[in-house]
């Protein structure tokens, strides 16, 4: 079965694509058409399947979607995956910010380490790439970065979550900082926000745990105990039976299908509305408002492309 056309084939990049929405996210936009290149992490190892799953997709598909080494925490392949693509395709169009990772425990079992960790998966690795796609970007006078934050930035925030939630508020604050930096340059930013989709990927049975189980223990076995069973089964209660992460793919795909200089901030995929929706709106009408006031109203829209860019 050939692949659905698209408004125009582009070249992207996506990081932690061997599961869950990276996957999801990589096929969904090779069916519209692009040329997808997904971050696979130790590929011939534990990611060697994830690379036989998509090489198969490709074929079964007649799409064109690839794989590419990528350790987000490398910055050697980090460079090599980019610099791989531009010697292939000549550009890069699209960078998705997708690459992350949970931890589920009270926050004071986590040691500073762990929260390090955290960061570097969850903020820096976004720091690695954009410092690697970027110089490409804007060489061109145009391009699209999409982050894959979350809506426990701003929503409802459960317990025992706490080092993700401040992982993914720092990464969807950097994404915010940077959407500014780059309108100058034609370089356009989508904040996609998942809600917390209990279902349909390994987001939580691959959580990491607290090192410090000492502690750990004297919560979850002393006044906080059922606490971690009744917020997880509290949150999968909260999710509509007909959730689908599939959605956040296809909210991706959207995005990247918009024409240029139309395409949204900030886009929410959240079935269980945990009020993220209202507050980041507040706050990005707040960004917008005091850019406005300071005057760089300019900065909230992309300049016109290059002459000499390509269409």
């Amino acid at each position: 079965m050939e692949g659905k056309q698209s408004m125009g084939r582009q070249v992207i990049l996506i990081t932690g694509a061997s599961s869950g929405f990276g996957a999801m996210t990589a096929r969904a936009l090779a069916t519209a058409g692009h040329c997808v290149y997904a971050g696979i992490l130790d590929p011939t190892g534990r990611g060697k399947t994830a690379v036989e799953d998509a090489a198969r997709f490709a074929g079964d598909w007649k799409v064109d979607l690839r794989t590419v080494e990528l350790d987000v925490l490398q910055d050697t392949q980090v460079g090599a995956a980019v610099n791989r693509i531009i010697a292939e395709q000549g550009q890069i169009d699209v960078v998705i910010h997708n690459a992350g990772h949970m931890c589920f425990g009270p926050a004071e079992a986590f040691t500073p380490e762990q929260l390090a960790a955290l960061y570097d998966v969850n903020v820096l690795s976004t720091q690695r790439l954009n410092r690697a796609a970027l110089p490409h970007m804007r060489k061109r006078g145009q391009g699209l970065v999409v982050w894959v934050s979350s809506s426990s930035t701003r929503g409802g925030t459960p317990p025992f979550l706490g080092p993700y939630f401040a992982a993914k508020a720092a990464m969807d604050a950097l994404a915010i900082s940077y959407a500014g930096e780059l309108t100058r340059w034609g370089i356009e930013t989508t904040i996609i926000v998942p809600g917390a989709f209990t279902k349909g990927t390994n987001h939580f049975r691959d959580a990491g745990a607290p090192a410090d189980q000492a502690v750990a223990l004297a919560y979850m076995d002393g006044p906080y105990k059922g606490v971690k069973e009744k917020a997880l089964a509290g949150l999968a209660a909260l999710e509509p039976a007909d959730a689908d992460p599939q959605s956040v793919a296809r909210a991706i795909e959207a995005v990247v299908d918009t024409p240029r200089g139309k395409r949204p901030f900030r886009v929410h995929v959240d079935p269980a509305q945990d009020g993220a929706e209202i507050v980041n709106g507040v706050a990005d009408r707040m960004r917008a408002e005091l850019l406005r006031r300071i005057g760089l109203e300019d900065l909230l829209h992309i300049a016109a492309p290059k002459p000499s860019a390509s269409p």
